[in-house]
């Protein structure tokens, strides 16, 4: 079986973070792993409260699971301070990996910030030239490409922008933008994929960012190509969005194992037994 690890904060509510990663990799049949950044207090209103880890206890969590069990591929979620963003870094350049994906996460559906300003370049210059693929929505990659990115020519600006920064491949995720249709732009450094597909209408979207990346590097893990991985990923995202739970009464989360219970001929919406 594969191994994957996240490296990510603790989402209380189970849509997000290190609860919706390790759901995404049961869906993918990969064993999943995990490095606790940072402990939050949230639900599907808003995050309440953040509690970091220290870095050190980060750092010594990956190296516990390298020594022993190994990894096929990783992916970074919110990584919140300068000095955990610094450890994380160095922990993968002592245990190199061939798959790291970045999902720089930034902010919130809530608006709750993830990753302190200051962070942001310790990101740049120490996270992202490990990677092997970045996955920026639309705000983070303004952030990162250093301009506002509003249509699609943007996104490839930003693209480019964002892959001179070291990572292999960059993934700008469109589905910020108006419109019925969502498209993502990937680049390689020299040519551009694009993925589009309809907008599903529905306000139980929380944890779809960090859903995304996780099905990407379970895929990489998995041994399909990057154009491959962000393809079946896209199809699952669709299918977990579509089946999304109305729970609680803000944004409620997406059904990681909606195609089990499809396939298992139950109501996604449900659940249940299906083993």
């Amino acid at each position: 079986m594969r191994r994957v690890l996240t490296i990510a904060g603790s989402d209380s509510g189970g849509g997000a973070g290190i609860q919706a990663d390790l759901k995404t990799f049961c869906a993918f049949g990969v064993y999943g792993m995990t490095a606790i950044t940072a402990v939050t207090a949230q639900n599907t209103k808003g995050v309440d409260a953040i509690f970091p880890l220290p870095p050190s206890m980060v750092a010594r969590q990956i190296e516990s699971i390298m020594e022993d069990i190994g990894v096929d591929a990783v992916k970074t979620g919110m990584l919140f301070s300068e000095d955990i963003i610094r450890a994380v870094a160095q922990a993968l350049c002592r245990w190199p990996v061939e798959y790291l994906v970045v999902d720089p996460v930034m902010v919130a559906k809530s608006k709750a910030v993830l990753l302190e300003e200051r962070a942001i370049r310790t990101l740049v210059q120490e996270l992202l030239p490990l990677a092997h693929v970045v996955t920026p929505n639309l705000e983070e990659a303004s952030v990162l490409a250093g301009f506002p990115v509003q249509n699609l020519r943007d996104m490839e600006d930003a693209a480019r922008r964002i892959r001179e920064k070291g990572p292999r491949y960059v993934l700008v995720k469109g589905g910020h933008l108006p419109g019925n249709e969502v498209t993502d732009v990937l680049f390689d450094g020299k040519d551009f994929t694009y993925f589009s597909g309809p907008r599903i209408e529905t306000p139980n979207t929380h944890g779809t960012g960090c859903t995304y990346s996780a099905a990407i590097c379970a895929l990489l893990a998995l041994g399909y190509a990057v154009e491959e991985a962000v393809a079946e990923a896209r199809r699952y995202m669709e299918l977990v969005i579509t089946h999304a739970l109305p729970l609680g009464g803000g944004f409620g989360p997406t059904n990681h194992l909606a195609p089990l219970f499809l396939r298992a001929g139950l109501d996604p919406q449900e659940g249940g037994r299906c083993w």
